[in-house]
């Protein structure tokens, strides 16, 4: 996939994980033993054939940075192969990244000098198994400008996330961040469609979306508060299903934001399950 780049975030400080993030940012903490966080999304990466990663940094960043260098020098520079570590460049103004979108903001340049026609966006702080490649042909097929990934969860707590409406072609008609009254699934008014934070975009409309949102005061620089919602109104959104039959992946629909210390500890405790 030398047409595509990845771009993992993985700057976040999971603060409601202290005391496990007071000296590393959340995807490096420490899972099942010897692993880290965001080993899960880089593995995605590597059985999905994305070898040109570019892992954004920012808070406390050096557990992680070391865990990349040791871990992960496993690609290939000759074929065009890398995991790059991004701290911030003080490029635009001397600031930090000021949100999820200002972090790839940030890094334009680097997008521009990829030549890479799609940009996978992904977090490097869940824990799941996916395989990217099917989405992102999913992606291609349907001639989309932005590809979202999601899942069905009851009702209540798709509360806590980016829901999706979309109509009978899986195009995205709405996007709401953590609504209080979620919109439901079609023919199912229990469930609605939660955004898993990963986002594919061709390079164009990612670029153009960028400079306009950093030109906007206003905004808070977010992919769920500000740049999706604007996107579908004017470009072409779709959504892809997690956990369908496509792809290398069983249907087993397992997807944690271990986000607090309690579902940190249960999603340890997942790994002691028989299957």
């Amino acid at each position: 996939m030398q047409n595509t780049l990845t771009v993992v975030l993985a700057g976040g400080m999971g603060s409601r994980l202290s005391p496990l993030t007071d000296d590393r940012a959340k995807p490096a903490v420490a899972f099942g033993g010897k692993y880290r966080i965001i080993d899960f999304t880089l593995t995605n990466c590597l059985h999905s054939g994305l070898r040109r990663i570019l892992v954004l940094t920012q808070y406390k960043s050096h557990s992680l940075q070391k865990h990349l260098r040791d871990a992960w020098s496993i690609f290939n520079p000759e074929l065009g192969e890398y995991i790059t570590v991004v701290p911030p460049q003080m490029r635009k103004g001397g600031k930090w990244y000021e949100g999820t979108a200002d972090a790839i903001y940030h890094n334009l340049w680097l997008l521009a000098r990829s030549g890479a026609e799609y940009v996978v966006v992904l977090s490097g702080d869940h824990i799941y198994r996916m395989d990217y490649a099917p989405m992102l042909e999913e992606h291609k097929a349907n001639r989309a400008e932005l590809t979202i990934a999601c899942m069905d969860v009851p009702k209540q707590e798709a509360k806590e996330f980016g829901v999706l409406a979309i109509d009978e072609q899986d195009r995205v008609v709405s996007f709401v961040e953590k609504p209080i009254e979620p919109p439901t699934m079609p023919n199912l008014p229990d469930r609605s469609l939660a955004s898993m934070g990963i986002y594919i975009f061709s390079m164009h409309t990612l670029t153009q979306a960028l400079v306009e949102d950093a030109d906007n005061p206003h905004s808070s620089h977010d992919f769920g508060k500000d740049i999706i919602p604007k996107l579908i109104d004017r470009r072409s959104v779709y959504a892809y299903q997690f956990g369908n039959d496509k792809g290398r992946v069983d249907k087993d629909r397992y997807w944690r934001d271990v986000g607090t210390i309690d579902s940190f500890y249960e999603a340890n405790m997942d790994l002691l399950e028989p299957v």
